[in-house]
């Protein structure tokens, strides 16, 4: 077998509970219940072991990782094991104590979600009434305590016409760094994706927006356009490549090459109850799957692009076809991308009410409403 270099980077998913409820989200649809999920010494063995391993950096997240009690002795826990944290929150909950505490623990920088500029827009693609007024209060707070702060929208067919006010919100807030990623079709995002799925103008327009922003600021915020796969023809790397630099550890313990990867059948994910993160990440049947090159089949195995692309992401690829060894079908030479193009076709046609929800219910084990 050839030699597995260890992981860079761990998503760290402390539970699914969520006070917001967000169509586009890429939580699977069935939810780990609250009494499923690691208790706090597990989460600091999940640490040491993955600092062991090599982790640098770790995205502590969720649902609303605020939720957990627990959380400062887990960030300690990573800092602990050399690992640099970074805190993915939607702002509700933290104030400036449960900041300084974060931060005494050895909280590194916080990366802020906003759904629209404008506050009512944000309260209701968020399907939680004023949760835009705890964000611009958390986006203060952090400020104050002198933390990086970046802001991360979710951009979709609801919000991409409001990305030059998303932009400057942002500057006004003072973050350091804005992400402004097209909606990934997982979970409850695929779900709802004809609701969420953009029309071309809209998403050449925002791109162009972009590209005028990035020129303007000339690099002293940073800003971050993650490309809309449905549309560019190009595929993705799975995470940089299947099993290649970063895993995600869920609410329950279950370890995933990828976030989304909980949906593929007979992946058979291990579990941190009953391996250490160093087998799962080097031994496991579930991270070798489709580590590197040798799985693939035609036309990637011939392909220019198999180092580059690793044949496109393995659950989207899953998700569209029921075949998660395909090529994905966002890549223009992949065999079923007149799939994909039929998709964004039907889409475009389609007419939804501008006032009509988008949210589900996140209660674990239920399931959600479009």
């Amino acid at each position: 077998m050839t030699a597995v270099e260890p992981p860079w980077a761990l998503l760290a998913e402390l539970t699914h509970a969520c006070p917001l409820h967000c169509a586009y989200c890429s939580n699977p649809l069935e939810l780990v219940r609250r009494s499923s999920e690691l208790d706090t010494d597990a989460w600091c063995q999940v640490m040491g072991q993955a600092g062991e391993l090599g982790v640098v950096q770790a995205h502590i997240s969720g649902g609303e990782p605020l939720l957990r009690p627990d959380l400062p002795q887990i960030v300690a826990a990573a800092d602990a094991a050399g690992i640099h944290t970074q805190l993915v929150t939607s702002g509700i909950g933290l104030d400036a104590a449960r900041l300084g505490a974060l931060a005494d623990a050895g909280l590194r920088s916080v990366q802020l979600s906003v759904q629209h500029s404008d506050a009512q827009e944000s309260d209701r693609i968020a399907g939680r009434r004023r949760s835009f007024a705890d964000k611009a209060r958390a986006a203060a707070v952090v400020r104050a305590a002198g933390l990086p702060l970046g802001l991360n929208v979710v951009l979709h067919r609801d919000n991409l016409d409001a990305l030059d006010a998303i932009v400057e919100l942002g500057l006004d807030w003072g973050v350091d760094r804005i992400e402004l990623a097209n909606t990934q079709f997982y979970g409850w995002a695929l779900l709802n994706r004809n609701q969420l799925l953009p029309s071309r103008g809209q998403l050449e327009q925002a791109r162009k927006s972009v590209e005028v922003w990035q020129a303007r600021l000339g690099g002293r915020t940073e800003l971050v356009w993650v490309v809309p796969d449905y549309f560019d023809g190009t595929a993705k790397p799975c995470m940089g490549g299947w099993g290649a630099l970063s895993l995600t550890v869920a609410p329950d313990g279950t370890v995933l090459p990828c976030p989304a990867a909980a949906a593929l059948p007979g992946l058979d994910p291990p579990n941190v109850r009953e391996r250490s993160l160093e087998w799962i990440w080097r031994e496991s049947p579930a991270f070798n799957a489709y580590r590197g090159t040798g799985w693939m089949a035609e036309p990637c195995r011939s392909c220019e692009r198999r180092d580059v692309d690793f044949g496109g992401c393995r659950c989207q690829a899953y998700a569209l076809t029921g075949d998660a060894a395909r090529t994905d079908p966002a890549c223009r030479l992949a065999p079923d991308h007149p799939l994909l193009r039929r998709i964004v076709s039907e889409s475009a046609l389609s007419a939804p009410s501008p006032a009509a929800p988008r949210s589900f219910d996140t209660a674990a084990g239920r399931r959600g409403r479009v």
